[in-house]
């Protein structure tokens, strides 16, 4: 899988959490979770879980809690999948 195939999906995955109206194409690499797609905290759990069930991978609480860019995210998927 490429990377951005993985960006289109954790963008997809994002967006169902998102408070913020942010077009799909503005979700950059860059932009921040909790802040730019105003994610609350509690909900990045589900985001965490939702990446797991989505490409079959397992995170573990340190590397979640390291989750604050879709970059972070993205590269965490690489890296596991």
């Amino acid at each position: 899988m490429t990377k951005e195939e993985v960006l289109g999906k954790v963008v997809e995955i994002l967006k169902k959490y998102s408070k913020a109206d942010v077009a799909e194409d503005a979700i950059k690499m860059e932009t921040t979770i909790l802040d730019d797609l105003k994610v609350n905290s509690a909900r990045l759990v589900d985001i965490v879980l939702d990446f797991e069930d989505t490409f079959d991978i397992e995170v573990e609480d340190d590397d979640a809690d390291k989750v604050r860019t879709v970059g972070d995210g993205v590269e965490l998927i690489l890296a596991k999948i």
